[in-house]
């Protein structure tokens, strides 16, 4: 069944900027991606996913909280099924979506730019959705330490205070 959804949720992994995650190598015994290490971060804080949810989608992740987490690279990977009530956002989960950024303050351009496209495509799921920042909706929190309203009324471009640029010679 659809949920209602008036809310994105913009959040961040708080992971040193640049780092993209992946422990392992592709293949190999140990391989884990962005959106396992950051399903065992919230298995250790006691989130859990229903059967029924894991049955429809990522089977393999027991305790993710957001729907949706942008690697640094720019790729989108979805973690809860957008139907399923996430856990990211303290009193909005029921009517919200959670999208996490990898990476604490700055992020690639190709992180900025697939941010912009999954919200208008989220906004054009549904219509009249506001977008807000987690610290918006719980001041105990920075995250995702930018100001996502700043981002909006920039056209959703990316902050120029908010790159991550890799040191030269750095491997991303």
């Amino acid at each position: 069944m659809a949920r209602k959804i008036d809310t994105i949720v913009i959040h961040c992994s708080d992971s040193p900027n640049g780092r993209t995650l992946f422990t392992g190598s592709l293949g190999k015994p140990g391989f884990v991606t962005p959106v396992q290490e950051i399903d065992s971060w919230h298995r250790q804080r006691g989130f859990k996913r229903q059967p029924e949810w894991r049955a429809r989608q990522n089977s393999t992740l027991t305790s993710i909280g957001y729907h949706f987490v942008v690697y640094t690279r720019g790729v989108v990977a979805t973690g809860r099924h957008i139907d399923e009530v996430g856990a990211h956002a303290v009193g909005y989960n029921a009517t919200s979506l959670g999208i996490c950024m990898v990476g604490r303050d700055q992020f690639s351009i190709e992180q900025w730019n697939a941010l912009k496209s999954l919200v208008e495509s989220l906004q054009a799921k549904y219509s009249g959705a506001r977008v807000v920042a987690h610290h918006d909706l719980n001041k105990d929190k920075t995250c995702p330490n930018f100001d996502v309203a700043e981002w909006l009324r920039a056209g959703r471009l990316p902050l120029a205070n908010r790159i991550y640029e890799p040191e030269p010679g750095a491997v991303a």
